[in-house]
């Protein structure tokens, strides 16, 4: 085995023969180009025909766990996305200040086959994740029956109330106007017609009572609220069955949708709070993806109604058990990739993929992790952990070139010239991004106080900073392993035994290979290589003005406890083939939801204008697909590269 530096390998890209259709096809869909959220794909979407750009902070599509946050619950807030406007050329220009992969350490290959072009993501369809639960089974939504149950109430109960009393309710519910109740009149007064009316109030509207009222001789169904504010937040208690599962879960199936945005969607039309919900992983939007999700307290069939109203979303497999989803459970997730128009030829795409499935990929973190503007997260990671609150405070405020919304410009721009944050605020009409969040805290809390201010923002977006400073570290540092010692344990690499490292002794180095070792994130409760690359961590930070012998923080949050990381990743469960289609618009294979609706496969030529690259594999958490498409590809992932060749490829 031998590793390839990937600046011996071209990356151009044949100018597309059917622009025209592919440019129909990608605005009718508003495809965003990849390049960002995880082990799925990306937090960072490109509109590769507007140039719009977006930038979440969490890790949209990835399902990590972020070392020594592992199984932590996310934030219930989470901060805003904000669109650019802007053509594809003037974006592809503007993204020459983005990273490239060279510039977070990506640098290394470990197969030896010759790359070629394939475009990714040129369909959100072409991107398919299914969730690997922690008993190992994969989600699929495959069944849409609701479970019986004596105790739900009769579907009347949604059409029982007219759109003008479901109005009401909900501006009483959610406490927006000053009204104390809402009477409804029992127009047909039977005592079944006052019983729908009362489920339907308390089942749709958690958090409101109802009571029967006389007036005037004429019944009254009145609702107000039973407990507060609160009660919107949890679900009553005595309307829920002893004997059924407190959450009920289900399989939930997405399209271009990322996790958190399908869960504030679900929340909206069930009128609860988003935190009732739980997941093992996040999921990214530039995909179809199939998760299993848990809700406290909502019926199957109150789910499976929202099959009638919502769009990309469809909910089934569901069943009631007594214990909600936590973070990070998961085993993994199984992909299904099409990357189309490949220029490879069938024994390079032979030898790419034997490569992949024998020998695996180097386990990167990919780009999203680092952001996409001027300024890297790792940057501002790095400031965190030297307590230099100052400089953490001017690269996220500070004016800087390449893809930016108006308003974000008009915003920086302002804090240059008076540094006054309230005035900086006002050119903000979304106060929920990161900046936005900064600022606030710098009017409440004064320009000497930016530890306060910074804490404003939602801890894991905080601990986002500082864990791609790790990251960052990560990558370089197994870059200059790889260049070392190659593909093969050495003595002074390290191994898990159980939970714990340990060094491989001289004695012991054949009973280990390049798949056993792991490599520290570092951290004050980690152990490093005893060789040349332990010398080289404490090079890289003694250069960033930290002690890698101290890295506990002064704040608790920022103290960086460390985890190891397998330095190569073997993915199971791989499989491929070559296909030949003629019309860039098909999809390439069935999803789940086209099985469920018996759409018949895709009839494709033998022979076509096009050839594509259908692969699958499994990857376990914290892990990125888009690195191991780089390795089969042997091409960039920035979304300075992609954007660059997508735009030439749609001229």
């Amino acid at each position: 085995m031998e590793t390839v530096d990937m600046t011996s390998v071209s990356l151009k890209r044949p100018h597309c023969e059917d622009g025209e259709a592919n440019l129909d096809e990608i605005k009718r869909q508003k495809i965003s180009e990849e390049s960002s959220k995880t082990a799925d794909g990306s937090d960072l979407k490109i509109d590769t025909v507007t140039g719009k750009s977006k930038k979440s902070l969490h890790e949209d599509t990835k399902d990590e766990i972020i070392p020594n946050e592992e199984g932590e619950e996310q934030e219930n807030e989470e901060l805003e996305e904000s669109d650019d406007d802007g053509d594809a050329e003037s974006f592809a220009d503007m993204m020459k200040h983005g990273l490239t992969e060279r510039d977070v350490g990506i640098t290394k290959f470990v197969s030896s086959h010759t790359g070629f072009s394939g475009i990714l993501k040129e369909r959100y369809s072409d991107f398919v994740v299914h969730e690997i639960g922690k008993d190992g089974c994969v989600s699929h939504l495959d069944d849409f029956t609701v479970p019986v149950d004596n105790e739900d109430p009769s579907e009347e109960v949604f059409t029982v109330l007219s759109d003008e009393d479901k109005q009401r309710l909900e501006e009483l519910q959610l406490f927006k106007n000053k009204e104390t109740s809402v009477a409804i009149e029992v127009i047909e007064d039977t005592k079944e017609k006052r019983t729908v009316i009362h489920q339907a109030v308390k089942s749709l509207f958690p958090g409101l009572e109802t009571k029967t009222e006389d007036r005037d001789g004429k019944k009254y169904i009145v609702a107000y609220h039973a407990a507060g504010k609160k009660a919107l937040a949890n679900p009553r208690k005595h309307s829920w069955p002893k004997s059924r599962g407190n959450y009920c879960h289900f399989v939930l199936y997405k399209e271009n949708k990322d996790t958190m945005d399908a869960i504030n969607v679900l929340s909206k039309f069930l009128r609860v709070k988003p935190n009732i919900f739980s997941y093992m992983g996040t999921k990214d939007k530039r995909a179809i993806t199939v998760q299993e999700i848990a809700v406290l307290r909502i019926t199957a069939q109150r789910l499976a109604h929202l099959n009638k109203c919502l769009m990309n979303f469809k909910l089934g497999n569901f069943s009631y058990k007594s214990h909600p989803l936590k973070l990070g459970e998961l085993q993994g997730n199984h992909f299904t990739v099409v990357l189309r128009n490949i220029t490879g030829t069938d024994e390079q795409v032979q030898q790419a993929m034997q490569s992949l499935k024998e020998i695996g990929f180097i386990n990167y973190y990919g780009m999203q992790r680092f952001g996409t503007t001027a300024v890297p997260t790792y940057q501002i990671g790095r400031a965190i952990l030297q307590n230099n609150w100052n400089e953490v405070m001017d690269l996220i405020l500070k004016p800087r070139p390449g893809a930016e919304k108006g308003y974000l410009v008009k915003c920086r721009e302002e804090w240059a010239r008076t540094k006054d944050p309230a005035a900086a605020l006002k050119k903000l009409p979304v106060k929920r991004c990161v900046e936005g969040q900064l600022l606030r805290g710098l009017s409440k809390y004064g320009m000497k106080n930016i530890i306060s201010a910074f804490g404003i923002i939602p801890r894991n977006n905080r601990l986002m900073y500082i864990h791609s400073y790790q990251s960052y570290v990560w990558n370089n540092t197994v870059s200059k392993r790889i260049e070392e010692y190659g593909l093969k344990a050495v003595p002074g690499d390290l191994v898990l035994k159980g939970a714990t490292a340990v060094h491989i002794e001289e004695a012991d180095v054949e009973d280990y290979s390049i798949h056993d070792v792991v490599m520290p994130l570092p951290g004050f409760d980690v152990i490093y290589p005893k060789h040349k690359i332990g010398d080289a961590y404490k090079e890289m930070l003694t250069v960033d003005n930290l002690d890698i012998n101290n890295m506990r923080h002064k704040i608790r949050d920022y103290s960086l406890s460390g985890a190891y990381r397998k330095i190569i990743i073997r993915p199971q469960n791989v499989n491929w083939e070559v296909v030949a289609y003629d019309d860039p618009k098909i999809p390439l294979f069935n999803t789940d939801l086209d099985k469920l609706e018996e759409k018949p496969l895709p009839v494709l030529p033998k022979e076509g204008k096009f050839r594509a690259l259908k692969m699958e594999f499994s990857l376990p958490p914290s892990t990125y697909a888009t690195m191991a498409i780089r390795e089969v590809l042997k091409m960039d992932t920035s979304i300075k590269n992609q954007t660059q060749l997508n735009t030439t490829w749609l001229r």
